[in-house]
């Protein structure tokens, strides 16, 4: 699909959505989304986390396509090799918070200084986070901003969206482990794939 300079792939973007989706599942900004929800107004969490999702995503994209001026195979084999870090990083990494979530009261806190919280925690949180970086190393290898951009920024979108319903609803203990395993060995694929183009 192209609509002007907006160029979209759709194969790309449901690889690229999928990738982000499984590593983004177990990372530590789900959680903060997952914890807000369960104290705080469950949408105006998600608005915050989704701006700043949004915006992460732009910068991560924008990092990539820096990248894209290395010669390819440079790049196929760095990207391959971060990937297989962040696999290591992600198999190794201990539950966020112990894996427990304690409940507390809500308190009556204004929707629109909810929405500011969260964005401001959810934008500074995502700084450096695995999703972040494997976005980069995507746009870096497909070239194609658009696509990459918004299939990751949905992916972050409809994760965050799962865990305010989770932290509103359910507000039960979390076990990350399984997940941060899945996501573990969905990067050591996606670097394989990379390194073997």
């Amino acid at each position: 699909m192209d609509l002007g300079h907006l160029h979209l792939d759709f194969g790309l973007f449901a690889y690229v959505f999928g990738v982000i989706f499984a590593a983004e599942l177990p990372g530590k900004t789900l959680f903060t989304v997952l914890l807000l929800s369960s104290r705080r107004h469950p949408i105006a969490v998600f608005y915050g986390a989704a701006a700043a999702f949004a915006v992460q995503s732009a910068i991560a994209v924008t990092f990539g396509r820096f990248f894209g001026l290395i010669p390819h195979r440079v790049i196929d084999i760095a990207a391959g090799l971060l990937f297989f870090g962040l696999a290591a990083a992600m198999w190794m990494r201990r539950e966020a918070g112990g894996g427990d979530i304690h409940v507390e009261p809500e308190n009556p806190t204004a929707f629109s200084r909810t929405i500011t919280a969260s964005f401001m925690t959810i934008f500074v949180a995502e700084w450096g986070d695995m999703t972040q970086l494997a976005t980069a190393a995507l746009e870096a290898h497909y070239k194609s901003p658009w696509t990459i951009y918004l299939s990751a920024t949905a992916a972050l979108w409809t994760a965050a969206a799962l865990a305010a319903i989770v932290g509103h609803r359910a507000k039960v203990h979390i076990h990350p482990r399984l997940l941060q395993k899945a996501a573990a060995v969905a990067f050591v694929v996606v670097g394989l794939v990379l390194l073997l183009r």
